[in-house]
């Protein structure tokens, strides 16, 4: 129960006001947890940004993925991807990816947290390349789409619109039908 509250506060201040910017006696005051129990479970900040950034990757891509299951046709579930961006970046409190603003902040300083990054980003990029693969569609279309996405999350993060997720997915779709 401890470490749900310890993460739960941690992803609220992490992703609404960087990490760096939130120190352990912040997540103490939100969270409940007492800091000797915070150090106990996690000794570190880095770990407890690691757990952070872990719990969401699944949350996020299982959120993804039921998103895409709606669709059946092979090729809109590709473009299904878009859509789901464009409702993520229309949410309360959006701020961009929570990965790559966390690379921005420590990725340099931290190997655990670039690890992190890079496997979520990994884990999107084969999301892609398994949709890429059952449309029929060429594999070299995965890296295109990936940067679509990528793209469209740094600029609503940035401008604090869903419009990229649009204009990105009209950018998939002229791909897909081209191919």
């Amino acid at each position: 129960v401890a470490r749900e509250l310890a993460l739960d506060a941690a992803e609220g201040l992490f992703y609404g006001r960087g990490v760096q910017a939130v120190g352990m006696d912040d997540i103490r005051g939100a969270s409940g947890v007492s800091l000797k129990r915070l150090y106990q479970l996690f000794p570190a900040k880095e770990q407890l940004v690691e757990a952070y950034l872990e719990r969401r990757d699944t949350l996020w891509r299982e959120r993804l993925a039921q998103s895409v299951a709606r669709h059946r046709d092979p090729e809109e579930r590709v473009l299904a991807v878009f859509d789901w961006l464009e409702g993520w970046f229309g949410e309360d409190g959006f701020r961009g990816c929570a990965w790559i603003n966390a690379h921005g902040e420590l990725g340099a300083t931290s190997p655990r947290v670039a690890a992190q990054v890079r496997a979520h980003k990994e884990a999107f990029r084969a999301c892609l390349a398994g949709l890429v693969a059952e449309a029929g569609l060429p594999g070299t279309l995965t890296g295109q789409l990936f940067l679509l996405a990528e793209g469209a999350m740094v600029t609503a993060g940035i401008t604090g619109s869903t419009e990229p997720a649009g204009e990105a997915r009209e950018a998939a779709r002229l791909l897909v039908r081209a191919h």
